[in-house]
């Protein structure tokens, strides 16, 4: 997000655009070629001694180096087919000078399995925060002070993989300090038919997400797909929280599912976790929401103001997202139902994306579609979990609580900002930020009591550990 702010001055939309389609192309090959591999270590490790898993990291690590070979070769040799596609000429040169990239980056993924099998989760910590600062100061440093080019923000991003490759293939190598090394009985056979399921799962969901991306790119120009990706962002606040409740909430169903248990208890907990996630993510996504426009321009300047739209249309998916539908699925074995649902509203996606080229002059046709799709999926799958459950999904889902929570904070974010846009008419928008931020926290916290949102309660738990 740092980069994107940054680059966004110093480029003008046809280079930010550019450097953004580069991005686009590499994310949406990853998942292909990274062969669900990234799990392999969170599976297997823990199946096997300590002294086999030196072996197994180096047995995964000559699998990414092969891949990575063939998906940088992928990137130069195709350069010319894919800046077609995406209606780009100048997009050709930048993937020749990324093509490099797979080959150096690929080889360092895995390194969150490992570290939580051994419970070593803080070198997890330390590796993203320094290899993301290299990063950073890679891609904007030779920006700012020699050119202000995107090929430039490539090869500093070039320099920054070569450091983070060595940094991570040491890393690896930490847990097993003072260990004898010992041959692991796991075959080439037995990694890839695990990872490979998860491969193409991972694949619909790109196919997903890239729709909107590759339609505007490809019939509205460089400029419209810059404006676009500055505004039809995630907030990484929604995700660290429904990806941390996910990542606890599977091996407890699994558990609970595996032996039998009541029902009620894990309908219990799932409505729990619901509402914690509600009482952190909907005032966060509410003040967003209200405050788009300032949040915009003062991220990306004033010439991205065209972006507001995008990013209230992408902040209005996280009011129905919060519902963590995958852990209760993979726990009754449900994977291939799972993917399913993915190629069908890819399938789908894709072929409205088609049609709305001929009916609509407008790219926001297509982030709209995406969102109404996302959330069809969404209730899809929350009814296939209320018949996995024998329940009623009324039965299932808080929904008066998450109601209140909704009014809630609406009510406070709409009072605060008008308020604040009176009496601070004339303020930056940074300050003017800082203080409707400042009174909205305020006011949410203090007032949630009085409708039985404990945020008191939610705040002491989270101050415990």
């Amino acid at each position: 997000m740092l980069t994107a702010v940054i680059l966004s001055r110093y480029f003008n939309k046809i280079e930010y655009g550019t450097y953004r389609q580069i991005l686009y192309v590499y994310t949406t090959l990853l998942v292909v070629f990274s062969l669900g591999l990234p799990n392999v270590f969170a599976y297997f490790l823990p199946r096997f001694k300590k002294e086999e898993g030196d072996f197994i990291i180096r047995k995964v690590n000559n699998i990414l180096f092969l891949v990575g070979i063939i998906f940088s070769a992928l990137l130069f040799f195709f350069s010319d087919s894919i800046a077609l596609l995406l209606n780009n000429k100048e997009l050709s040169m930048g993937l020749k000078i990324f093509s490099p990239m797979p080959f150096l980056m690929l080889p360092t993924v895995g390194l969150e399995g490992i570290f939580s099998t051994y419970k070593k989760t803080l070198y997890i910590a330390k590796y993203q925060i320094i290899t993301r600062i290299i990063m950073l100061l890679c891609i904007i440093i030779p920006v700012i002070f020699f050119k202000s080019s995107y090929q430039y923000a490539l090869y500093g991003w070039l320099f920054s993989s070569v450091i983070s490759l060595i940094i991570a293939l040491n890393f690896k190598k930490i847990p097993f300090r003072g260990v004898i090394n010992k041959k692991a009985d796991l075959t080439y056979k037995q990694i890839l038919t695990f990872s490979l399921p998860l491969s193409i799962a991972g694949f619909w969901g790109i196919a997903i997400k890239s729709a909107p991306q590759f339609f505007i790119s490809r019939n509205f120009g460089t400029e419209f797909f810059a404006i676009f990706s500055n505004g039809f962002i995630e907030l990484p606040f929604v995700s660290m929280v429904t990806v941390a409740a996910s990542t606890i909430l599977l091996p407890y169903f699994s558990q609970l599912v595996h032996n039998n248990s009541n029902v009620e208890e894990l309908v219990k907990v799932w409505k729990s976790t619901l509402v914690k996630s509600t009482m952190i993510i909907y005032p966060i996504v509410i003040f967003f929401l209200i405050n788009s426009n300032n949040i915009i321009q003062l991220l990306y300047t004033k010439s991205y103001s065209q972006s507001v739209i995008y990013f209230q249309i992408a902040m209005s998916l996280n009011f129905f997202n919060i519902i963590i539908f995958a852990p209760l699925i993979f726990a009754f074995g449900k994977t291939k139902f799972y993917s399913l649902i993915h190629f069908l509203i890819a399938f789908l996606l894709w072929g409205l994306s088609y049609v709305s080229v001929f009916l609509f002059n407008t790219p926001i046709i297509f982030a709209i579609l995406y969102v109404v799709l996302k959330i069809i999926m969404v209730f899809i799958f929350l009814y296939f979990s209320s018949r996995l459950l024998g329940k009623k999904i009324i039965q299932i889902i808080p929904l008066k609580k998450i109601v209140i929570i909704f009014v809630h904070s609406l009510t406070v974010g709409i009072l605060i900002n008008s308020s604040i846009s009176i009496i601070f008419y004339d303020c930056s928008m940074f300050l003017n930020l800082f203080i409707n931020f400042f009174f909205f926290s305020i006011i949410v916290f203090f007032t949630g009591p009085l409708f039985s949102i404990k945020y008191f309660k939610l705040l002491k738990t989270f101050l415990k550990k």
